[in-house]
C-alpha cells in the first residue's frame, strides 16, 4: 500500500531503491505518527471535516495501535511502503472508510515533519537525561577530589599543578556549553509544521494552532513553505548539538586513555571495566574510552554527512531528504549508550592521590615560585629570570603549596554555580509541559 499510489504498479526494483531500509527506520516514528494523527483528526473534526461518531472511532483505534507499538506487536507488512501507510491501513481494516479519512488537509510530506520533529524531542530529552546523569557524577567527582593535585599540561608538557578537581570540574562545565547548544535545537525542533500539507498550505480551513496545543509545541513554523524547507536543516542543526557533547565526551576519553597508561598511571579502573590481550598477560586496555572517542568522532561527522546531502537543494520536497534517517537515528543511541559508559566507567574510577610525589614533577611549581617573589616585591620579569636561572643549574626548589584562590581554580572550584548553571538551561527545556500535552492525547 501507498498513500500515493493509484493504478500503475512501480517496477520492483526501483520500488526497492526508493523505500530502502525506511520501513525500519519507520518503526522508529511509529508512536509518533500516531500522536500526530489523533491531533490531526481532532482538528478535522473541529473544523467540520470529520464527525463525532468517525471521530470516536478512529480516536479509539488509534489508541489501540499505539498500546500495540508500546507493546512491540506493531509491524510494517512488507508490501506496505511505510508507518503512515501502515498505520492508515490499520484503521481502514478495522473501522471501514473512517479510516480513509484521516489523510485530509495533509500530506506525506508534513506527516513526515511532526513525526520527526515529534521523534526529535523525545530524542533530545533521552540525551538531557542522561547528560544530567553524567554531570552529577563529574560534580561529585570534583567535589571528592578538589584537593588531589595532579600535572596540568600545554603542549603536552608538564606545565603546572592541576587537580582532579579542577578536571572533573572542567568536564560538567563543558556539557553545559553543550546543552546550550542542544536547547537551541530543541527550540527549532520544538514548532509545529502539521498543516504545512507538501510545503504550500491547504484550501481546507485548517486549524494550525489547535494541533500546535495538543502535541504540545510551543509555536508553529508559520510559513508553510518554509516548514518544508526546515526538513534537513533541523537535522543539521540537531546533530551539531550532538557532536558538541560527543566532543566533550571523545576528549574525555583520550584524557583518560592517556592517564591509564603506565608512563601517567594517574587512574585506573577494576579489571572487569577493562580488557585484555591474547597474548600479553599483563594488559589492561581502555576499549571503552576508545570506542567511545572513536563512537564520538563519527557523531561529530554527521552535520557534515547532513549538509552535503542537503546542500543546494532548491525549496520544497525532494526524496534525497529521505537519507538523512540513515545517519541521524542510530547516532541517538550510540550517543546515549557513550553517555552512559562514560558514566559508568567514572562511577568506578580510582585516583592516584600520590602523583606529585615523583620529582620529575617537581617544575609544575615554577610559577608558584615566580609568583611568591613578585608577592615578595620582586619585579615579574626578575624573579621569571632568578627561578628560570635555580632551574638551569639544579637549585630550584619546589614549595609544592598551590595557593590558588580565584574564581575558578584550585582552591575555588565555583562547582555550585556551575550546577546552577547546568540545571537551569535543563529547566528550559520545558519536558514537563510537553509530556502533559502528549499524555493528555492519548488518555
Amino acid at each position: 500500500m501507498k498513500l500515493w499510489q493509484k493504478e500503475t504498479d512501480v517496477e520492483s526494483s526501483v520500488e526497492r531503491f526508493t523505500v530502502g531500509n525506511d520501513r525500519e527506520l519507520d518503526l522508529m516514528l511509529a508512536r509518533f505518527d500516531v500522536l500526530g494523527s489523533l491531533a490531526h483528526t481532532q482538528m478535522l473534526q473541529s473544523i467540520g471535516l470529520l464527525s463525532s461518531k468517525d471521530l470516536q472511532a478512529i480516536q479509539k483505534e488509534l489508541k489501540n495501535i499505539y498500546r500495540e507499538i508500546e507493546a512491540g506487536q506493531f509491524v510494517i507488512d512488507e508490501h506496505v511502503e511505510d508507518v503512515h501507510s501502515q498505520v492508515e491501513l490499520l484503521l481502514t481494516e478495522r473501522i471501514g472508510d473512517a479510516g480513509k479519512k484521516i489523510h485530509s488537509g495533509r500530506s506525506r510530506n508534513d506527516q513526515v515533519l511532526v513525526d520527526l520533529k515529534l521523534y526529535f524531542r523525545d530524542a533530545i530529552e533521552h540525551i538531557v537525561k542522561s547528560t544530567s546523569v553524567l554531570f552529577d557524577t563529574l560534580i561529585d567527582l570534583s567535589n571528592r577530589h578538589r584537593d588531589v593535585l595532579m600535572p596540568g599540561y600545554t603542549h603536552l608538557q608538564i606545565a603546572m599543578p592541576s587537580s582532579f578537581g579542577l578536571w572533573f570540574g572542567a568536564y560538567a562545565e563543558s556539557l553545559a556549553d553543550d546543552l546550550q547548544l542542544m536547547l537551541a535545537a530543541w527550540k527549532v525542533c520544538n514548532k509545529n509544521p502539521l498543516g504545512s500539507a507538501a510545503g504550500y498550505g491547504s484550501s481546507f480551513p485548517l486549524n494550525r494552532s489547535l494541533t500546535t496545543e495538543l502535541l504540545g509545541f510551543e509555536r508553529l513554523n508559520y510559513n508553510v513553505v518554509y516548514a518544508q524547507m526546515g526538513r534537513g536543516k533541523t537535522e543539521r542543526i540537531l546533530a551539531q548539538a550532538m557532536s558538541s557533547i560527543a566532543a566533550t565526551l571523545a576528549k574525555m576519553s583520550m584524557d583518560s586513555c592517556l592517564y591509564m597508561c603506565q608512563n601517567f598511571g594517574f587512574i585506573s579502573f577494576p579489571d572487569n571495566l577493562t580488557t585484555g590481550s591474547s597474548i600479553m598477560p599483563h594488559k589492561k586496555n581502555p576499549d571503552v574510552f576508545e570506542l567511545i572517542r572513536g563512537r564520538s568522532n563519527k557523531i561529530m561527522s554527521l552535520p557534515n554527512e547532513i549538509a552535503m546531502i542537503t546542500t543546494n537543494l532548491p525549496a520544497g520536497y525532494h526524496r534525497d531528504l529521505q537519507l538523512l534517517k540513515e545517519g541521524l537515528f542510530p547516532a541517538f543511541r550510540s550517543l546515549n549508550d557513550c553517555i552512559d559508559m562514560m558514566t559508568l566507567m567514572l562511577k568506578n574510577i580510582r585516583i592516584n592521590a600520590h602523583i606529585l610525589d615523583d620529582p620529575k614533577y617537581d617544575y609544575l611549581f615554577s610559577v608558584d615560585v615566580v609568583n611568591e617573589q613578585v608577592l615578595n616585591g620582586t619585579p615579574f620579569r626578575d624573579a621569571y629570570k632568578n627561578v628560570g636561572y635555580d632551574i638551569e643549574h639544579g637549585h630550584f626548589k619546589p614549595l609544592k603549596e598551590v595557593n590558588h584562590t580565584h574564581e575558578g581554580s584550585i582552591g575555588n572550584l565555583y562547582n555550585k554555580e556551575i550546577g546552577h548553571m547546568f540545571y537551569k538551561i535543563v529547566d528550559e527545556f520545558g519536558f514537563s509541559k510537553v509530556n502533559s500535552a502528549l499524555k493528555r492525547l492519548i488518555e
